[in-house]
């Protein structure tokens, strides 16, 4: 079996996802306005697709192990593409946000079960070769999809930016079917059903409510009942998880110093940068009047410095250090936040993607940086479980994000009444910058040595156990 074609043919599938999620965000304005609705409300679009990842991930492993990672995975596939024919065939804001909550489910298995095939099928001297061609879709798909999104939007129609998953994604179902060798699955440990649908709850009744209390489209009842449903389930799993020998997230992980600074310092830090990709391409269309082809020719700039910074991120933080990285990282990021909240129509298009360069740049090498960092303090055992708990985090804190900026966005504009004016951007811009910024201050707390055992800097020591 030679060693590119696995992760090529699982990279078919993570570059559909890659893209799907990028184009998206160029395209809300037209899709609003064809579906009946206002585009701030599509927020909630975004947030049940990050809730499906967050509900889901958990038990990836457990199904590859059950079912068989190979089975699993072209479940998962059929299960996006599927979500996507139903993105392209809705037609109001309810049947859109299931349809991607659908896409969501898919999506959910297909990253974590791809790298868990790719980890099985490849001995471990090919491994990192192995990695880097899956992560090629991870580099590509943000840098195209925005253009491609955007030209096809403006130019055919927003049903197509889903449409085409479908022959990408039988494409890559025959590909798998060929190709992907079966083989001895692991023995499943016990599955917490209960933390499942507890979690889930939690999660699903935090992330709708504070969407819906801070976007008055349904009664704002609904919202306090879900947010007060998600409280109860969180608390009853509290309970829970103490008592289960295999709880389906081990929160005692957060009795690690660094564990707990890396998830509570990247949580504030996505709650200030989560809404960029939703605020950013709305304001060019509705305040500046783009399109969105111009639209997306602008934001995929963020996308080429993320890429750049891949390269880059390791040497970084073997020069500055964890603790140093981070928060020059969240600062920078940060500043490009406010800047977004200077833009007006007269500023250059070159000036814009300069800053979504270096901004796309900063962010990338802090991602880089904490999906390493969790793991400093961690035991190997305990890997698992901090892995899965730090994507969930992630998923979480980003719908949480998008969540705000657009609750922050529509109650400036009902302080005036009418459209969304450029002063209401600015605004919603510096609002989730201050919540961001508490991310700063959490990382200069560190001991300047956190993470030398991973990262080389300062002679090694600090951090791990």
């Amino acid at each position: 079996m030679n060693t590119r074609i696995v992760p090529l043919i699982l990279a078919v599938a993570l570059f559909m996802e890659n893209m799907d999620s990028t184009v998206i965000a160029t395209s809300l304005a037209e899709i609003a306005r064809d579906i009946g609705t206002e585009p701030v409300a599509l927020k909630l679009a975004l947030t049940a697709y990050l809730v499906a990842l967050a509900i889901f991930i958990p038990i990836s492993s457990w199904m590859a192990d059950r079912f068989g990672a190979k089975n699993v995975f072209r479940v998962a596939m059929v299960v996006f593409v599927i979500g996507s024919v139903c993105c392209a065939l809705s037609n109001s804001l309810l049947t859109f946000v299931l349809s991607r909550f659908l896409q969501g489910m898919g999506g959910a298995m297909m990253t974590p079960v791809a790298r868990l095939v790719l980890v099985r099928v490849t001995p471990r001297n090919q491994l990192v070769d192995a990695m880097a061609w899956l992560s090629i879709p991870g580099l590509v798909g943000p840098i195209v999809g925005p253009p491609i999104g955007g030209f096809i939007t403006t130019y055919a129609s927003w049903h197509w930016i889903f449409l085409i998953n479908v022959p990408i994604g039988l494409l890559g179902l025959v590909a798998v079917s060929i190709f992907l060798p079966d083989w001895h699955r692991n023995a499943p440990r016990r599955m917490d059903f209960a933390g499942f649908v507890l979690c889930g709850t939690a999660f699903a009744g935090w992330v709708f409510g504070i969407s819906v209390v801070t976007l008055p489209a349904l009664p704002i009842s609904f919202g306090i009942g879900a947010l007060l449903g998600g409280t109860i389930a969180a608390l009853i799993y509290l309970w829970h998880f103490r008592r289960t020998d295999y709880p389906l997230l081990d929160l005692r992980l957060f009795r690690l110093p660094i564990f707990r600074a890396t998830m509570i310092g990247g949580t504030f830090f996505r709650l200030g940068t989560g809404a960029m990709p939703f605020l950013f391409p709305l304001m060019l269309q509705l305040a500046f009047g783009l399109n969105a082809f111009q639209t997306g020719t602008i934001t995929f700039a963020s996308a080429v410095g993320a890429s750049a910074a891949k390269f880059a991120a390791e040497k970084v933080l073997q020069v500055v250090g964890f603790r140093n990285a981070m928060i020059v990282a969240t600062a920078g990021t940060i500043a490009g936040v406010i800047g977004m909240g200077l833009y007006s129509p007269q500023t250059p298009v070159w000036l814009m993607m300069t800053l979504l360069v270096l901004t796309g740049f900063v962010q990338s090498i802090f991602w880089t940086a904490t999906n390493a960092f969790v793991f400093a303090d961690v035991d190997d055992k305990d890997a698992g479980q901090a892995n899965v708990i730090s994507q969930v985090g992630v998923q979480l804190s980003l719908a949480f994000g998008v969540a705000l900026g657009g609750g922050a966005l529509e109650l400036f504009r009902l302080s005036h009444g009418g459209e969304s004016t450029l002063l209401d951007f600015h605004l919603s811009f510096y609002v989730i910058a201050a919540i961001g910024i508490i991310s700063t201050v959490i990382f200069a707390r560190l001991p300047k040595n956190a993470g030398a055992n991973l990262s080389g800097h300062g002679g090694g020591g600090g951090g791990g156990h």
